[in-house]
């Protein structure tokens, strides 16, 4: 078996919920085109894909059929593609709370973003993950057998994680996902970071993590989460662009500088079946 202490787990977010076209033309809107995108960043490394979808017009949409058709696009046209799929369970900030699981618990996928608190998102809005709601969705991800991706946007949601793993509506072992430079939550920098790991080796020990930057902290955080023995998230969901002044010319440019910097770094891209042992994942 292989050393999975050397292996570093990279999440494709390929799409969010937020940027278009006119942001970047090349960020994936469609089905064809998310599915696509999937399947080459998974042939460059990507181990997990986090799946957002959009509607006819290019605006978030938790529609079922959308993630379904994802989903067989790549199955079918790519049968040896052996990606997990994360889907998310919170599209944009203003669907209902039954929309946001639907997803989840219709297709049943290996892994669906648990959003471990209410947050501000400045312009946006207010990204409602209320405590009611949060105990529905642990209940329904551990009914659906689906892992939760804990995505944490400031150390508060950690300590909210382990109120909801003490009560039984979350399940050891956790994982998180650290979401930085996101407007309202914690900065992008490495300070916060070590702050943040800090935290959670704290109050839930134990615990895997990845950690993605917004912005104009992606590369300090890509860097920095490798090296403290994180995983790491890219894609054009979080950036893009590629570098100041160039936009991303697609995920696969995005995921291919993420694999440089792990090997760089002396350690190894693992792959989805590694990710599964690393993530108590069964296939």
């Amino acid at each position: 078996m292989a050393d999975l202490k050397n292996k570093r787990i990279i999440t494709v977010a390929t799409t969010g919920a937020w940027p278009k076209k006119e942001n970047n033309p090349n960020v994936p809107l469609q089905p064809e085109e998310i599915a696509e995108e999937i399947y080459q960043c998974w042939k460059i490394g990507a181990a997990v894909a986090h799946v957002h979808v959009r509607d006819e017009e290019g605006n978030d949409s938790m529609k079922v059929e959308t993630f379904k058709k994802v989903i067989d696009l790549v199955r079918e046209n790519h049968p040896d593609c052996d990606i997990i799929f994360n889907l998310t369970a919170a599209g944009g900030i203003a669907n209902s709370e039954e929309a946001r699981m639907a997803p989840f618990k219709t297709l049943k996928p290996e892994m669906a973003s648990f959003d471990c608190g209410t947050m501000n998102w400045m312009h946006m809005g207010i990204f409602n993950n209320n405590p009611n709601f949060l105990r529905n969705m642990g209940t329904a991800m551990q009914e659906a057998g689906v892992k939760p991706e804990i995505e944490v946007f400031d150390p508060g949601m950690i300590h909210d994680a382990a109120y909801y793993l003490k009560t039984g509506y979350l399940k050891a072992p956790l994982h998180f996902q650290f979401c930085m430079g996101c407007a309202g939550g914690i900065s992008a920098t490495i300070d916060d970071l070590v702050f943040m790991k800090q935290t959670l080796e704290r109050v839930v020990p134990g615990s895997t993590w990845s950690a993605f930057g917004v912005g104009k902290g992606a590369m300090e955080i890509m860097y920095a989460a490798i090296a403290a023995g994180g995983n790491i998230r890219v894609g054009m969901e979080d950036n893009v662009v590629y570098k100041k002044g160039q936009l991303a010319e697609s995920n696969m440019q995005l995921i291919a500088r993420a694999r440089r910097v792990i090997e760089e770094f002396g350690y190894e891209v693992a792959t989805p079946d590694e990710a599964r042992q690393i993530l108590g994942l069964k296939k």
